[in-house]
């Protein structure tokens, strides 16, 4: 059974004036529910994360700051977020459950977040709405378990997996790649493993030949049991933060052919679903739904 983490806290963390990029977490799982993509059953809550998995890709000195709400009104700003306990207990759910959908993966073969892919949470800092970086946290949690041996970390959001990169600077057993917007935020880039920038108003020929190219070759070069996918929709032409210009449907085919090689190559993964800022709220909800309609399709 396809498992996926949803907690009704990852709905509403916010004041409403900062409402309209969270809406689509509550609105996702209503529209899997009425199509039948998936069922109540599907859902998990998330436990209490241990404080060890978070200290694994974070500085005790940066939780620290997250538990006490000491944070700068500049750091504040970059975070893009107005503080609050409430928003820390929602990071660690989101990480816990990322966690929980891993060890599910491992299992059955895929799993999904709601939530996640906050890729721009450092080991110390945060930053554009990613404070807790979920992935990193969950593989860490993979490899001191000695669940896997190498990771990989497959980051296709429009912006480049900055934080992921610089957590696993010097690790070998977690390999980091990121597909993203070359002009984009962030503007200094951090090194991942394997970096690719696209022209701004990239098309979906040119995306898909490149990922559909480097893909297997990367895997097959790394040849990781284990890989962590954050399958951002703000790749699409309409996003207000992308910059790109692939349709919806080369999304879909983009999540098809990286979920259904995984499947083939019998590689579990974990989906985390990233950004996703289209003008039109109902085209940011069928982008994301079709990477859960193709995981249920692919492995069930």
């Amino acid at each position: 059974m396809l498992k996926v983490a949803f907690h009704d806290i990852y709905k509403h963390p916010l004041d409403k004036s900062h409402r309209f990029p969270m809406v689509k977490y509550e609105l996702i799982p209503e529209q899997l529910l009425r199509e039948n993509t998936c069922t109540p059953e599907n859902f998990f809550v998330p436990g209490k994360i241990n404080v060890n998995d978070i200290l694994a890709a974070h500085k005790k000195t940066y939780l620290d700051k997250l538990d006490n709400q000491e944070f700068s009104k500049k750091e504040v700003r970059a975070i893009g977020f107005p503080m609050s306990p409430r928003l820390i207990v929602r990071e660690k759910l989101i990480a816990q459950g990322t966690i929980e959908g891993a060890l599910s993966a491992l299992k059955h073969g895929v799993a999904m977040n709601i939530a996640g892919g906050t890729h721009h949470a450092f080991s110390d800092r945060a930053e554009a709405f990613c404070i807790l970086n979920d992935q990193a946290i969950a593989a860490k949690h993979l490899i001191n378990k000695n669940y896997c041996n190498k990771i990989m970390i497959l980051d296709l959001d429009v912006h480049q997996g900055n934080g992921t990169a610089e957590i696993f600077r010097n690790d070998s057993q977690v390999f980091t790649v990121s597909f993203h917007g070359k002009k984009n935020y962030p503007f200094r880039k951090e090194k991942s493993d394997f970096d690719y920038g696209f022209e701004d108003g990239t098309l979906d020929k040119e995306y898909l030949n490149k990922i559909e190219y480097e893909i297997p070759r990367l895997i097959n070069q790394f040849e990781p049991d284990f890989i962590f996918y954050l399958s951002g929709v703000d790749i699409i032409e309409n996003d207000k933060l992308g910059r790109l210009s692939v349709t919806v449907n080369g999304c879909k085919k983009r999540d098809e052919f990286v979920i259904k090689y995984c499947h083939k190559n019998q590689i579990p993964i974990q989906i985390s679903m990233g950004g996703g800022y289209s003008s039109e709220l109902k085209e940011i909800i069928d982008a994301h739904s079709n990477t859960f309609r193709i995981a249920q399709e692919t492995f069930f």
